[in-house]
């Protein structure tokens, strides 16, 4: 049986961490026309998310929260957490084969260390754009990315309207800058260990330096 397993929310300082498996016939996933859940709109991957939960034999979906991305971090490279995520899904699918989107600049260091994990001969084949060449991976992808942007959309209820949660985006910066503005603390759900976590409280800092 073949797996593909993929994540959402990796780069974010905002929200969690999720990883997906998906497990089942190739042909079929394949005949629902996945691709890379970025190329794809919210409703498309929605009713795309749908479909593949009717022909998956098997679906696992893990997250993390800030909280632990950032206990983990202190230990762990964001490349470390992801070799451990995705050997946490890997083992749950019980797959022949499974694929994989590298998150390492090395494939095959990135496949070697979630067998390590495993402790068990699993074929694995770890590529970088998986999710735009293999099925398996692209409705994986679809998957953590519909799962994250659930928790995202209640997320904005909670916290009000805050971008896409990426450093780079300048909603993301001016929301984490009023809020601690406002509040002298960071919002919840935010990972503290990220830089433009650290820059928004060291603005804050400064400000109040600046007072004297």
């Amino acid at each position: 049986m073949s797996c593909g397993v993929d994540e959402a929310g990796r780069g974010p300082v905002i929200g969690p961490l999720v990883v997906a498996g998906v497990c089942g016939e190739e042909s079929k996933i394949a005949s629902l026309r996945v691709k890379d859940s970025k190329k794809l709109s919210p409703k498309r991957r929605e009713r795309l998310a749908e479909e593949i939960k009717k022909v998956a034999s098997k679906i696992v979906v893990i997250k993390i929260e800030p909280e632990e991305i950032d206990a983990l971090r202190e230990k762990m490279t964001l490349n470390e957490i992801e070799v451990e995520l995705f050997a946490r899904v890997i083992s749950q699918l019980n797959g022949d084969k499974v694929y994989v989107d590298a998150a390492d600049v090395n494939e095959d260091r990135f496949a070697e260390e979630i067998k390590k994990k495993l402790g068990k001969d699993v074929e694995i084949i770890s590529e970088h754009k998986a999710d735009s060449k293999y099925p398996m991976v692209s409705a994986a992808s679809i998957i953590a990315k519909v799962e994250r942007d659930r928790i995202i959309n209640e997320l904005k209820k909670e916290l009000g309207e805050f971008g896409s949660g990426y450093p780079a985006d300048e909603r993301t910066k001016r929301f984490l800058e009023k809020y601690v503005k406002e509040h002298n603390e960071l919002p919840p759900h935010t990972r503290h260990s990220w830089k433009s976590a650290k820059r928004a409280m060291k603005k804050k800092e400064q400000k109040k330096l600046g007072d004297f």
